[in-house]
């Protein structure tokens, strides 16, 4: 399915804050009954979802750790050791807040397009020394030799829910939610709804560096417990506010990833991390089979769309994909001058059809509208506030209602902690600096 944000989200946007852009029409035929459930990226779902609307499942999760891509020549550095003025590129303000905040020698470029065209770029064009990715993208896609470092997790904080897949049904459709439940992983869910409540308390999604870790262990047959870290920082690393929380929880049975071959076996899995490496995943007799990347010629990067945007997007801006404006047939654009060796006074006259700038009113008007509310059999509304729901997901048949309210009152105790350090005004300030370097663009229309 086509979504608004696939129609006027083909250029350069602030991705925080305009997600639903990309779940609206999905989410709207969700509600129609069109389609019984949809899949998403669970760290790109608001943790306040639409009436009507839950998680059905979350899978088992990939590593949620960022990985470190260098140039083939210099693979053997670290972000610690490479030189004085690397350049780093990323879109993530999270990802920058931290780099400035822990390795201030180095120098943050933004960068644009998909995995692909990223590893291409930084392989190509020789401005890059290093691009930091989400290792699961790189594993799901099969691309785990480009990553040269795994980063520490408690040194380098991942995004609330990465690595982990939501499928998104309607909150009262329990025979979807019952054919989802083979899927549903236990362990997985327990971490992200912690995470989610911590981001929910937090304000949720706004623009601000925002980032966790999270650790779950098995101490006891039928006990669990849950380490979570969070932190926020200024948008130049220079403020960083950070703590920890630790909360044991009950489960109703032995944890196993939902897709591990042992799930009904006796033999205990003393260490739930190492699902991360498990050698069940990829059997030495029946290796899963490697992705073949795709080439691009490094000809197209001659003449690269992305770098020829007249409207210069801050770091946390990204394209979603090609641009019209500067990919499609120029004399579809009345008045449009050549986009080759023109200024961005010549260019004026084509920021009237950027879907971007031509939108941004509409994009605000859009976030603040309201979805109509499902009614269940009572006549009762059925939303996110529904309290068989846990930050947006629903119960898990190995975990009591009381164990998932707890992993959610770990996050909201985390997030107390940061805004008693000043957390609050951390971010406020963080998002009111993005918002002004959007409305600077927008001036230039």
């Amino acid at each position: 399915m086509t979504t608004l944000g696939d129609q006027i989200l083909d250029i350069p946007l602030p991705k925080i804050g305009e997600k639903s852009l990309f779940t609206k029409e999905l989410e709207s035929a969700l509600s129609a009954g069109l389609v019984d459930f949809i899949v998403h990226s669970l760290k790109d779902l608001p943790t306040s979802l639409p009436n009507g609307m839950a998680i059905g499942a979350t899978l088992s999760r990939e590593n949620p750790r960022d990985a470190l891509v260098l140039q083939k020549d210099i693979k053997h550095h670290t972000l610690a050791t490479l030189p004085e003025g690397s350049v780093i590129g990323t879109s993530s303000l999270r990802r920058t807040a931290q780099l400035a905040k822990k390795y201030p020698h180095l120098k943050v470029e933004n960068i644009r397009g998909n995995l692909n065209t990223r590893l291409k770029k930084l392989d190509d064009l020789g401005k890059y020394h290093a691009i930091i990715l989400a290792s699961a993208g790189l594993n799901r896609i099969g691309w785990t030799n480009r990553i040269s470092k795994m980063l520490n997790a408690d040194d380098f904080l991942y995004a609330v829910g990465q690595g982990a897949i939501a499928v998104e049904c309607r909150a009262n459709d329990e025979k979807t939610i019952k054919l989802l439940e083979p899927l549903y992983d236990l362990q997985t869910a327990l971490r992200v709804i912690a995470e989610r409540s911590f981001l929910k308390t937090l304000g949720g999604g706004c623009s601000a560096p925002v980032a966790v870790t999270s650790d779950l262990k098995m101490i006891e047959e039928k006990q669990v417990q849950i380490a979570l870290k969070g932190a926020v920082w200024s948008l130049d690393g220079a403020e960083e506010i950070v703590d920890e929380v630790v909360g044991v929880l009950p489960v109703l049975s032995k944890i196993r990833c939902a897709e591990c071959p042992y799930i009904n076996s006796d033999n205990e899995i003393k260490d739930i991390e190492c699902c991360a490496v498990c050698p069940m995943k990829t059997s030495p007799t029946e290796p899963l089979p490697k992705k073949k990347r795709i080439e691009v010629p490094s000809e197209l990067f001659n003449d690269d769309p992305h770098e020829k945007c007249p409207v210069a997007m801050p770091i946390g801006s990204d394209f979603m994909g090609e641009c019209p404006f500067l990919q499609g047939d120029i004399k579809d654009f009345v008045g449009h001058p050549p986009l080759n060796g023109a200024t961005v006074e010549t260019l004026k006259s084509g920021f009237n059809v950027c879907p971007v700038l031509k939108n941004l009113k509409a994009v605000a008007a859009l976030r603040k509208s309201t979805e109509t509310p499902l009614i269940n059999g009572n006549g009762d509304k059925i939303g996110d506030n529904n309290e068989h729901l846990f930050v947006g997901l629903v119960g898990h048949k190995d975990a009591s209602p009381s164990s998932l309210r707890k992993a959610v009152e770990l996050g909201e105790t985390l997030a107390k902690k940061l805004i008693e350090k000043g957390a609050l005004a951390v971010m406020t300030e963080a998002q009111n600096t993005v918002h002004s370097q959007i409305s600077q663009v927008v001036a230039q229309c």
